[in-house]
């Protein structure tokens, strides 16, 4: 990683619809869905779907410093995700979907509670925001046919009525992020 290049971790509900709104981001570099937070080394899909494991379905978001900030990735994931329902996305449900800012540095976790905070007082949800800012832990990718999901199967049940508003709430929202 060049010294202008971050990563974040970023748990927001189904880790295809995190993934598929961040590589739209102008600015991001790469984006990777993998599992963390649980104490199960290198857990299958099948395992985390179980909610057993501890372990909360996440983005890795890397991103060029120079073209975005660590501030305007974590204004996007406020938007693009509900940060009020603990263990909850739509109908997706389980601590492996809940609402998490996994943090590498203090920088980090500075930057993430000042963006809740600011997120709460504009009243911009009508419910108290759960997203949790813990530290990363136990990280690992997820298996290959994750990655790329949206971009891989843009016609398959759950993208087209659950991931396609999403990217296209961000495309709507952030139209002057989208990459060209």
């Amino acid at each position: 990683m060049s010294s202008s290049t971050e990563s974040i971790v970023l748990g927001g509900g189904c880790f295809w619809c995190t993934e598929a709104v961040f590589d739209r981001v102008q600015g991001v570099t790469d984006v990777e869905s993998g599992y963390c937070n649980g104490p199960v080394v290198n857990p299958s899909y099948e395992q985390v779907c179980t909610g057993r494991t501890g372990h909360v379905e996440v983005v890795k978001v890397e991103f060029d410093t120079a073209q975005i900030s660590l501030r305007e990735i974590l204004e996007i994931f406020f938007v693009v995700h509900d940060p009020t329902t603990l263990n909850r996305q739509g109908n997706d449900t389980g601590t492996q979907y809940r609402s998490g800012i996994y943090t590498t540095t203090e920088a980090q976790r500075e930057v993430a509670q000042s963006v809740i905070r600011e997120t709460t007082e504009s009243k911009t949800w009508r419910s108290p925001i759960v997203t949790e800012v813990e530290p990363l832990a136990n990280y690992s990718t997820a298996e290959a046919w994750h990655q790329d999901y949206f971009k891989n199967n843009p016609n398959q049940g759950y993208c087209a009525f659950v991931v396609g508003p999403k990217v296209e709430k961000f495309l709507k929202t952030f139209a002057s992020r989208v990459k060209h």
